[in-house]
């Protein structure tokens, strides 16, 4: 099997593959991962997760590069990592209540041939008190997350139901994953380590 390389410092993608067993190394991708003029939020999270694996993939040709990139967005905004606790306090004031899309563009190189594609799940909030958004954003366990909330964590408390996809709130969807993987040959035995 050829080697895996993961294009991502994120340690929740690198935990949820670790769950699956897989063999995988670790390469920072190293982009600037700003938004272009215009971009809708659907292509600027294929467009980052692609320029991560391919950033990845020029350095390690012979190996599978997983990259991905994963966005909040609210009414058509997107809401990235905030900068620090008030951003947090405002972005959690904003989902309460409502319903958000996380969108997670996930791309696999070998080589030059790259696939990218795009996973799209709804997350409703519940409706917040303000001693609750206090406390939550205090803990600081959003600083580091698109959205500031993570909902595998203390997070989970503010939401309410999903529609679709769990992994993809994590960070990496894990079935459409699996799917594209299989691409590039890799089928769900040789996933789990059963071929040779």
């Amino acid at each position: 099997m050829k080697p895996i390389i993961l294009a991502s410092r994120s340690p929740r993608r690198q935990e949820l593959l670790l769950g699956l067993g897989w063999k995988f190394t670790i390469a920072d991708p190293g982009i600037d991962e700003q938004n272009g003029a215009g971009e809708a939020p659907r292509q600027l999270c294929r467009r980052l997760a692609l320029e991560k694996a391919k950033a990845v993939s020029v350095k390690f040709p012979e190996s599978i590069v997983i990259g991905a990139d994963t966005i909040v967005v609210l009414e058509g905004k997107v809401l990235g990592k905030p900068a620090n606790l008030q951003e947090s306090s405002e972005m959690i004031k904003a989902l309460s209540g409502k319903k958000h899309e996380v969108m997670t563009g996930v791309a696999v190189c070998l080589g030059e041939h790259c696939a990218v594609e795009l996973e799209t799940t709804r997350v409703f909030f519940r409706t917040l008190d303000l001693a609750e958004i206090e406390s939550y954003v205090a803990t600081g366990e959003g600083l580091d997350k698109a959205g500031a909330y993570a909902i595998q964590g203390k997070g989970a408390l503010l939401v309410s139901g999903i529609e679709g996809c769990y992994f993809n709130v994590v960070g990496l969807p894990l079935p459409r994953l699996s799917f594209m993987l299989e691409g590039f040959g890799l089928t769900l035995s040789s996933q789990w380590g059963e071929d040779e």
